[in-house]
């Protein structure tokens, strides 16, 4: 091969590839059409709670052992929070078009504070679901809630 002694400068590519602003743009409509066919198939869709009795079902699933005395749902009906004695409390939460559920004692919580009157923004020591926030129809219920979410310290406080 003969040597024209031109070497070609570095950073320069040769042939017929796309343009950078046309890549882009086509990059931007496959996951524009993406997000759209998850949108339109359902999958934005988030669950709500349409009664105490399928909060109970949807708890019973996951701790069917469990006896549920009473069942509080959000204002949201995002949440439900279910007294279960023995200072637990069992939560059915949605995330996106599914339900968490958690069985919590008073270990594994951090803390519960007041938001407002109806409100309340819980720490727990779980990893998965560390924090939630929670705004209930009325304050009587949010007090209760709170009450019961009181940590280990806070209760032996009480007693005391």
């Amino acid at each position: 091969m003969a040597d024209t002694g031109d070497p070609q400068p570095a950073g320069e590519w040769e042939g017929n590839g796309m343009s950078l602003p046309v890549l882009v743009a086509v990059v931007a409509v496959g996951i524009a059409a993406i997000v759209l066919a998850i949108h339109l198939t359902g999958g934005s869709a988030i669950a709500l709670i349409g009664s105490e009795s399928i909060a109970r079902a949807r708890f019973a699933e996951d701790f069917p052992d469990e006896q549920i005395a009473a069942v509080h749902v959000t204002a949201d009906r995002r949440s439900a929070w279910l007294e279960l004695g023995q200072g637990r409390v069992g939560l059915v939460h949605s995330i996106g078009a599914r339900f968490l559920t958690r069985l919590l004692g008073p270990a594994d919580i951090v803390s519960v504070r007041r938001i407002g009157e109806t409100g309340l923004l819980l720490r727990t020591g779980d990893i998965t679901f560390s924090r939630g926030r929670f705004d209930f129809a009325d304050a009587s219920t949010a007090g209760q809630i709170a009450s019961l979410l009181q940590p280990n310290d806070a209760r032996s406080n009480e007693d005391a």
